[in-house]
């Protein structure tokens, strides 16, 4: 059992390093191929193709995002902040699914044990696709100002959402017990659903300081009716387990929270997708899926619940924004 879950924590970055490899060799053999004919542009072309290929599918999930956003009740989005948009996460999703996940996401140990005991602990869960090399830049900070810290890799990568509840509840109660505080969760896209969905099924409210969302699809996105994994059938807008979710939660859950959502995200639209009921939803503007994670009034919200003294955020957001 224990060599069973070593290899599924490292399954998503084998694959995401198969990937990358895969692209490279492609990328080799197009060249070297059309090259001996002589075909030196073709070859400099078709290899720029393939390496771009993820570039070309930002193209369409912005233009998709860009007409739904502009025909819904919240108004037109700007075309040059699209553009904008998508220069900036074209370079996090290069940097984010090309490098740190593939080879970086056991750079940075959890940090469980308590250098502050004025510290509140903060639980990563990372979005669908992803693993824990994500947050990266995340566990510096929090390891630089000595913040206990746990990110969690959800598994089975492709499952259902509900499934990840108990790793979610083991990182709580290590924070919780190392700490003797209510914790901190900070759940990107898919994984705020999942920290939803452990809240429902195990009622741990008393542990839980603040859960913070970044580009979650509470009400479900558009963009899911094209996946097939079962996690990803569950985040399609009006599924049948969202509503289930939904019903599950008491009326005062969403004052737990605070949902940052975004009129540029080319994942979870349209825009009012990312926003929650009866939670503090703030409007990051001009600013894609991914993106969202790293933008300092992300982080600093996350900082102000996490570090003493335990500040109200909802200035401290408004304030950022």
């Amino acid at each position: 059992m224990r060599v069973r879950r070593c290899y599924d924590l490292l399954m998503l970055a084998r694959l995401q390093k198969l990937i990358v490899l895969a692209t490279i060799a492609l990328t080799i053999l197009v060249a070297a191929v059309l090259g001996q004919g002589r075909h030196i542009l073709w070859a400099s072309f078709a290899a720029c193709l393939v390496l771009s290929a993820h570039a070309w599918l930002l193209c369409i999930e912005f233009a998709l995002a860009y007409v739904l956003q502009s025909r819904d009740r919240g108004g037109p989005v700007r075309l040059r902040d699209v553009v904008r948009a998508w220069r900036h996460e074209l370079r996090q999703l290069t940097e984010v699914f090309y490098w740190r996940q593939p080879f970086r996401s056991d750079r940075i140990a959890d940090q469980v044990a308590p250098t502050d005991a004025r510290m509140a602990g903060v639980v990563l869960v990372h979005g669908y696709a992803c693993n824990r090399g994500l947050w990266n830049p995340w566990m510096a900070v929090l390891k630089s100002r000595r913040i206990p810290f746990i990110a969690v890799n959800l598994e089975p990568v492709f499952g259902s959402i509900e499934c990840y509840a108990g790793q979610i509840e083991r990182a709580v109660a290590a924070l919780y017990s190392a700490t003797d505080r209510p914790v901190v969760l900070v759940g990107r896209s898919m994984g705020g659903l999942a920290i939803r969905s452990w809240l429902s099924q195990s009622g741990a409210v008393g542990r839980v300081a603040r859960v913070i969302t970044v580009g979650t699809p509470h009400r479900g996105t558009w963009l899911a009716r094209f996946g097939r994994t079962t996690n990803a059938r569950e985040m399609r807008m009006g599924s049948r387990w969202l509503e289930r979710l939904a019903a599950s939660e008491g009326a005062r859950t969403g004052t737990l929270f605070t949902c940052f959502y975004a009129d540029c995200d080319n994942i979870v639209f349209p825009r009012e997708c990312g926003t929650l009921p009866g939670a503090h939803n703030v409007h990051v503007p001009a600013c894609a899926h991914l993106q969202m994670v790293f933008e300092p009034v992300v982080i600093n919200e996350v900082l102000a619940w996490a570090q003493p003294p335990l500040r109200e955020p909802d200035r401290d957001a408004r304030a950022a924004c």
